[in-house]
């Protein structure tokens, strides 16, 4: 629980003073309690949040000025580089990191529930096959609800344990028979012999008639990095989607479904879907000069550079620019996008305007290039990151069910008519 300090901020409201108590978190600003203006008849206002703390919550933590982002205390680059992604999800479940038989123990459970029901599979026929992947995930992640509903009590510690672990296990399956639903290919059924990260792409790119069909492991390690690097980033906005559903008590595969479709807003989770878009419209290495500088004079937006919450380096980006140089090293790609993206980052980390105002690369802009190289679609993107984002959604609606909390209800300031009446 957060502590009080013993110090107060007092504000005078027609002229009485309210004593409003200061908080402290482990880190991060104090936080002053407004929840007693409200008795003297008043609202705060705070339009996007940007400085209300919706909730109390010990999974991560980002300082933005300093580029920093703990997960349970741990650095990313940490996690991202000594930890698998299924670790990392223990941790943001459990809040510690496993140890070597409680590691063992959470794959095999992950393992045991990566298939869904085989009427599950007939959801997606429902969809028109050039719908965006995002809208299926929609559906078809909501649609579990109807599968996990009857006996299933919120209020349970087991029930909700089950469900984190079915989530985990089964959105790489829903991700994967998206895409092969949109390509027109048969449904490739998960293999419990291979790791989460080969399993995804196994899932993705096999086919019945190839057998054989083997992951490159380097591959398999860059996903299970983007993986771990968008696990988790605080109280944005699907996660405090999904936490202000789950507020309600609403089946939890509806709360993540509503988490996706938060996600899938170009300002949130299709960034990296944006960043390829940008690539396709410069189109060639002798127009990124050109472009750059049209970003200066705000004639263009530089898309995958800077971020809202990190106003330093993104302290994921070190680490998935190391593993981009790994992929596009090993799988010796020339593609002309790829070369135009490289051009982008030397001139930003390069050029005074841009490191002046760091707008340094961040992870949207390394993961889409390495999402490309791999071979998955632009309009996957933003799939990959729901599926890696899913353990930090139900991370938090544990937490939130795991102690008292209160419905979600923001109040607004009221601009419309006043009362009026029907005059006929």
């Amino acid at each position: 629980m957060s502590e009080a300090t013993g110090k107060k901020a007092v504000l005078e409201l027609d002229g009485k003073k309210i004593e409003l108590p200061i908080y402290s978190g482990t880190l991060g600003p104090d936080v002053i309690d407004v929840k007693d203006v409200l008795a003297s008849g008043h609202f705060t206002f705070d339009p996007g949040f940007m400085a209300t703390a919706s909730c109390e919550s010990k999974i991560t933590f980002i300082d933005g000025d300093k580029g920093i982002l703990l997960h349970r205390g741990y650095p990313i680059d940490q996690l991202a580089t000594q930890a698998s992604y299924l670790e990392t999800c223990y941790l943001l479940l459990s809040g510690e990191l496993p140890t070597a038989e409680q590691k063992t123990d959470f794959e095999n459970k992950v393992r045991n529930h990566t298939m869904v029901h085989d009427q599950v599979s007939r959801f997606f026929n429902g969809f028109r096959r050039d719908a965006h992947p995002m809208a299926v995930m929609c559906g078809v992640v909501g649609a579990l609800s109807a599968f996990y509903h009857n006996g299933f009590d919120v209020e349970n510690v087991d029930h909700r344990e089950i469900t984190a672990v079915r989530l985990v296990a089964k959105i790489p399956t829903l991700a994967a028979w998206t895409y092969k639903y949109t390509i027109g290919q048969p449904f490739v059924y998960p293999r419990n012999d291979l790791s989460y990260a080969e399993n995804f792409l196994y899932m993705m790119f096999a086919t019945p008639a190839d057998r054989d069909y083997k992951v490159n492991p380097i591959l398999a390690k860059a996903m299970d990095r983007i993986f771990t690097l968008h696990a988790d980033h605080e109280q944005n906005a699907s996660t405090s989607t999904v936490r202000l559903a789950g507020s309600t008590g609403a089946n939890p595969y509806a709360c993540i479904a509503a988490g996706i479709a938060a996600l899938w807003g170009p300002a949130h989770g299709g960034a990296n879907e944006a960043v390829l878009k940008m690539l396709d419209e410069i189109g060639s290495v002798e127009n990124v000069a050109p472009f750059m500088e049209k970003v200066k004079t705000k004639e263009v937006k530089l898309m995958g550079f800077g971020h809202r919450v990190y106003k330093n380096f993104d302290p994921r980006a070190k680490v998935m620019k190391e593993t981009c140089d790994e992929v596009l090293s090993a799988l010796g790609i020339n593609d002309p996008q790829l070369e135009l993206a490289m051009e982008l980052e030397r001139i930003a980390l390069s050029d005074p305007y841009f490191i002046e105002r760091k707008l340094y690369p961040n992870v949207d802009f390394y993961s889409g290039i390495i999402l490309k190289a791999i071979g998955i679609p632009t309009e996957m993107f933003t799939v990959i990151f729901a599926l890696a984002r899913t353990v930090g959604w139900i991370s938090h609606w544990l937490e939130m069910h795991s102690g008292p909390y209160k419905i979600g209800r923001p109040r607004q300031l009221y601009t419309g008519s006043t009362q009026r009446d029907i005059k006929r």
